[in-house]
């Protein structure tokens, strides 16, 4: 009776902050999970991107509790072994020289943004950083101030120094760009803004104009990377190297942790004192991340993103042939995006009644970020069951 009443519960007593549907999830095996009255849900969600080896993963689950009893938190003051080697591991596979752990995605964008400044600074410049139309970096000041206009609503006034341009606009960009500008933010699929992957030679163009003004280009994969997209990272099948990387959700696996990564000549601005955390790169965090390393390795789920990503994204186009009610179908790997005609709020729900947990983003496009293991029978059920929902919908509309 209690767990019954636990949204309820919730509704009075956390911030209003989430419109929750009234689910109360209690566990989850692979890419389904279960709520507290035992119904069973596809989940395609993987908690926005974080579970891509799917829920409670045996090898996670033993190297969290193998770390849980041996050591949790020290502070960054000692050094610890899982630490050393996701530092060691995360520098050898992006090529970048230096990294730094935050506990979420939108604290590494803070580091990136931090580093950028103090770049600047040392090299006499005091311009902009340069974000996207459309972008998302997360949910503190700075974040917002490069981020949307609807999520600093209520919040100004907003810091100074940010600067965006329209997405995959080179010609606008150069115009945006000067030798004052201390650095560029792109997100190489953009996840809120409506699953818009960056062309390539956008992002080479980016580059180009980096080094032209000796300004650092910073790489958000904190939801298109760890694979998301196909590649371990998302910058590889573009060819285009960043300065700085950020990366978070997936990492952990779960566990909160993010990552900054960056090349010696941008870290090396940064002297002791001039950034931290408390929490950051704990133990139990780094151990959890080295494992989702090394069970994506194992079990090769890279190629498995990219093959069934290329799977789902035919069986999904075939669907949008004979329905005028999707206007898009777009993304990379296991991060697409389906846009539809009308606002898809009614298609999430009808989604989560027949047992599927879907995600909408900027409104009307469908967000399908299924865990790396999830199986071609789930996700045919999940494209046959999306079809049923998009044409509910859009009776509903006609009446």
């Amino acid at each position: 009776m209690f767990k019954k009443s636990l949204h309820q519960i919730d509704q009075k007593s956390h911030f209003k902050l989430y419109k929750r549907f009234p689910v109360t999830l209690e566990r989850g095996s692979g890419s389904r999970v279960w709520d507290v009255d035992g119904k069973e849900y596809i989940d395609t969600f993987a908690g926005i991107a974080v579970n891509s080896l799917g829920h409670s993963h045996p090898k996670i689950v033993a190297a969290i509790q193998d770390q849980a009893s041996k050591l949790i938190h020290i502070s960054n003051f000692f050094t610890s072994g899982p630490q050393v080697k996701l530092s060691e591991k995360l520098t050898r596979l992006t090529g970048l020289d230096r990294s730094f752990f935050t506990n979420s995605g939108v604290e590494a964008i803070e580091g990136a943004f931090k580093l950028a400044r103090k770049y600047g600074h040392s090299n006499g410049k005091s311009g902009n950083i340069i974000s996207m139309e459309e972008c998302f970096h997360g949910r503190t000041i700075g974040a917002i101030a490069a981020g949307k206009k609807k999520y600093q609503e209520g919040f100004e006034p907003m810091p100074e120094g940010y600067q965006q341009v329209p997405f995959n606009d080179s010609k606008a960009l150069a115009g945006a760009m000067d030798e004052t500008t201390i650095a560029v933010v792109i997100e190489p699929v953009q996840g809120e803004g409506g699953i818009r992957v960056a062309g390539k030679a956008f992002l080479k163009e980016a580059r180009r104009l980096c080094d032209k003004f000796n300004a650092l280009l910073i790489f958000d994969e904190i939801q298109c990377g760890m694979g998301r997209t196909g590649t371990l990272f998302a910058y590889e099948a573009y060819g285009v190297k960043p300065d700085v990387l950020t990366l978070a959700k997936a990492l952990g696996s779960g566990v909160p942790i993010g990552a900054v990564l960056a090349t010696e000549k941008a870290a090396s601005v940064l002297d002791y004192g001039n950034h931290g955390t408390t929490f950051g790169g704990n133990p139990l965090a780094t151990r959890a991340a080295l494992t989702t390393l090394e069970v994506m390795e194992e079990e090769n789920l890279v190629q498995r993103s990219a093959e069934l990503g290329e799977w789902l994204m035919k069986e999904l186009k075939k669907i949008a042939k004979d329905e005028e009610s999707i206007t898009d179908v777009r993304g990379k790997g296991l991060m697409i995006g389906v846009e539809l005609a009308f606002p898809g709020a009614g298609v999430m729900e009808s989604m989560l009644k027949k047992g599927i947990i879907i995600n909408v983003a900027s409104g009307n496009v469908i967000r399908l970020v299924p865990p790396f293991i999830i199986s071609k029978v789930e996700l045919t059920a999940v494209v046959l069951a999306l079809k049923e929902a998009i044409q509910e919908e859009k009776r509903k509309r006609k009446k």
